[in-house]
C-alpha cells in the first residue's frame, strides 16, 4: 500500500490546478497526475464529448473510479476535476490528505477560461452558471481542504509557493 499523494489540488475549472500541479511536482521532485487526463486517456475522447454523448452521470462514475485509483496509487501531486468533490465517497477518500483548494472569483474565471462553451457545464449563460456551480461546490471544496489558496492576481509560481507554505511542505532543494 502506498502512502498516498503528497498534495491534492481541488477547485473550480480554470483555477490553475493543472498548471500549479505540474509546478509543484517539479519543485517536489515528484510525479504529477491529473484525473481528468486519466479519464480522457482511458476513454479516448474529451470530457466534453463524454458529457454530450453519455451524460454527466456517466462521467461522474468514471471520475469517481479515476479518483479512487489515483488516491490509492499515486504518491506525487494529484489534480482533481472541478466536480470530483460532489461525490461523498470521493470526499471521504480525501479526508486526512494534504488537500489544497485553489479558489478564485468569477471575474478571474472569466479572464482565465473565458467561460466558453468548451466547458460543458457552462454552455448557457456562463457567468450565472459558474456562480451557481460555485454556490453548490464551495462548501465541498472547503470541507475537503486542509488549506485554501486564492489564485486571483497571482502567477502559477506564486500559487505553488502559497500551496507549499499553506500545507507546510518542504520542497526539495
Amino acid at each position: 500500500m502506498t502512502a498516498g499523494p503528497l498534495v491534492v489540488l481541488v477547485g473550480p475549472m480554470g483555477s490553475g490546478k493543472s498548471t500549479v500541479g505540474a509546478l509543484l511536482a517539479e519543485r517536489l521532485g515528484a510525479p504529477y497526475r491529473d484525473t481528468d487526463a486519466d479519464i480522457v486517456a482511458a476513454e479516448g475522447r474529451e470530457i466534453s464529448d463524454i458529457f454530450v454523448e453519455d451524460g454527466e452521470e456517466h462521467f461522474r462514475a468514471l471520475e469517481r473510479a479515476a479518483v479512487a485509483r489515483a488516491v490509492a496509487e499515486h504518491e506525487g501531486v494529484l489534480a482533481l476535476g472541478g466536480g470530483a468533490v460532489l461525490d461523498v465517497g470521493t470526499r471521504g477518500l480525501l479526508a486526512g490528505l494534504p488537500v489544497a483548494y485553489l479558489s478564485m472569483d468569477v471575474e478571474e474565471a472569466v479572464r482565465r477560461v473565458g467561460l466558453n462553451t468548451a466547458r460543458p457545464l457552462l454552455a448557457v449563460n456562463p457567468r450565472r452558471q459558474w456562480r451557481e456551480l460555485m454556490e453548490a461546490r464551495r462548501h465541498l471544496y472547503n470541507e475537503v481542504a486542509r488549506a485554501v489558496v486564492a489564485t486571483d492576481d497571482r502567477t502559477p509560481e506564486e500559487v505553488a509557493d502559497a500551496v507549499l507554505s499553506a500545507l507546510e511542505i518542504e520542497k526539495d532543494a
